[in-house]
């Protein structure tokens, strides 16, 4: 578990394709120093796990489904990607609660800077958009962001300068691909109206809303 709060950006030594997946190295320099082999990582967003420390180079296995529902498999060397190591009980909960399981991929639209802020506009499947509203929580390439609009398949966030000195995002380019997962409370709840809609017809009323506990 994670909480989508950036620590670090390692960068890309070498990404090579193995039967079934492939084997991922990432130099961690001056940050590797207590990780443990076996460790969880987010890398991206997507949760790795450490299986060999040589010096500063990290390395982990990919397997071929993460390769092909994460942009994991495009990497290249001397590319930076987003690190944060799994939440410690008794951590803050800075972000919100990330799985590493990214859902799909989305594409970078359009960055609009304004005084104080950056807003991104990103594309998705609109069995994603389906999931997020305004306000709510979106984890992009492992960073926890808050969505600022959603439509049939672009939704907008706003990023500090901060962010953008701090994690990918801030030298990614309209159509540029990132990994995206949906925070877990809009798959419950998508996941509970599908059911509901199953058992007791096709509409959804006040009064079944009312004994799932929404109102």
């Amino acid at each position: 578990m994670f909480t989508g709060i950036i620590e670090y950006l390692a960068r890309v030594e070498k990404l090579s394709p193995k039967a079934g997946g492939a084997e991922l190295f990432l130099d961690f320099q001056d940050f590797y120093n207590d990780l443990t082999l076996g460790e969880s990582i987010a890398v991206n967003g997507v949760c790795l796990t450490v299986k060999a420390i040589g010096g500063s180079v990290v390395s982990f296995d990919v397997s071929g489904e993460t390769l092909k529902k994460t942009t994991v498999g495009v990497l290249r060397y001397g590319e930076r990607v987003n690190i944060e190591r799994a939440l410690k009980v008794g951590d803050r909960l800075g972000g919100h609660f990330v799985t590493g399981h990214v859902d799909g991929i989305g594409t970078l639209k359009e960055k609009k800077q304004t005084a104080g802020q950056c807003t991104i506009y990103f594309s998705a499947d609109r069995r994603f958009t389906d999931m997020m509203i305004e306000k709510g929580s979106v984890s992009i390439d492992g960073i926890s962001l808050t969505i600022v609009e959603v439509s049939d398949e672009v939704f907008s966030v706003a990023l500090i300068s901060f962010t953008l000195s701090q994690t990918t995002l801030g030298f990614k380019n309209p159509g540029n691909r990132v990994n995206i997962e949906i925070d877990m409370m809009g798959k419950w709840v998508k996941k509970l109206l599908a059911n509901m809609q199953k058992k007791e017809g096709s509409s959804i009323t006040q009064e079944q809303l009312m004994r799932q506990g929404f109102l």
